[in-house]
């Protein structure tokens, strides 16, 4: 009879191991970030078609805020709270690299520059400076009530307001000039309109510039008069305002530019043929 073993019997267990491959959660994760992006996607078209320009600009303002860190400084943290101790480097109040020198775009649009002290003063003159213009404009306008003559003659007086000043500008047509054509010799109509001009000009004191403009001549001239032509008509206005009561101290300024400054797209036309104006600030 055989003898009996005392050792337990070996079990070998095979384990078969599979690769995860797709089965993974990876891909859950991307899925994740596309479905956040679409929503925010979605919810910033809903946001921009359920909102007025006001809100918008409130929502812009309230992730992107237009507010300084540091009130007095560029924003930063050193020794000298973001600022450079020279003079020319120091950075502004909004953070935009201005100097008292050189103002920001918010400062120079509400005048403050830094340099001067008049705290306003300018603005205000300004302002009155627009409402005088404004007042001459209605007065111009009016003398077209007065006769059918200067009625039409109104159709040739375009008035603008610039950063100069007020800008009267007298200009020709088609067979209503101004001056004698090639001459500074001024026509009826041109008297009439400077029998206007000066008399509504006469209710101010402001400094005066004259410009005269031709329109442009045949390149087949051998000696163009655009130049000359410009510059006798600007001298004959400056003369025919002081001939109607305005003072030769206020002229300020008389320029021809003859035909550079054209404002028709063709510089022949008749339309060039200007004089303007200026009652400077």
């Amino acid at each position: 009879m055989a003898a009996q073993s005392n050792l337990a019997p070996v079990i070998i267990k095979r384990k078969k191991i599979i690769a995860a491959g797709h089965h993974g959660g990876a891909w859950k994760v991307a899925y994740a970030d596309f479905v956040t992006a679409m929503m925010a996607f979605f919810m910033m078209m809903w946001l921009l078609s359920a909102t007025t320009e006001e809100q918008r600009a409130g929502l812009a303002d309230y992730f992107a805020p237009t507010i300084p860190v540091n009130r007095v400084s560029g924003g930063g943290d050193g020794a000298f709270g973001g600022e450079s101790i020279f003079s020319e480097e120091t950075l502004p109040q909004n953070g935009l690299g201005a100097t008292s020198e050189y103002a920001a775009q918010q400062d120079q649009s509400r005048g403050d520059s830094g340099t001067s002290s008049d705290d306003g003063e300018q603005d205000a003159s300004q302002d009155a400076s627009v409402d005088q213009f404004e007042d001459i404009v209605e007065a111009l306008t009016a003398m077209g009530g007065e006769s059918t003559v200067m009625e039409e003659a109104l159709k040739h007086v375009v008035t603008r307001i610039t950063d100069e000043g007020l800008v009267i500008e007298l200009f020709a047509l088609d067979g209503l000039p101004l001056f004698v054509a090639g001459t500074d010799q001024p026509t009826t109509l041109m008297t009439t309109l400077m029998d206007m001009v000066a008399s509504v000009s006469q209710t101010v004191t402001n400094a005066i510039a004259v410009e005269g403009h031709v329109s442009a001549g045949a390149v087949v001239l051998a000696s163009n008069p655009v130049w000359d032509n410009s510059t006798d008509r600007a001298t004959r206005t400056r003369l025919m305002l002081q001939q109607n009561g305005i003072g030769n101290e206020r002229i300020q300024r008389v320029t021809g530019h003859a035909d550079r400054e054209p404002v028709h797209r063709n510089p022949m036309a008749t339309r060039n043929n200007r004089v303007e104006i200026v009652l400077l600030r």
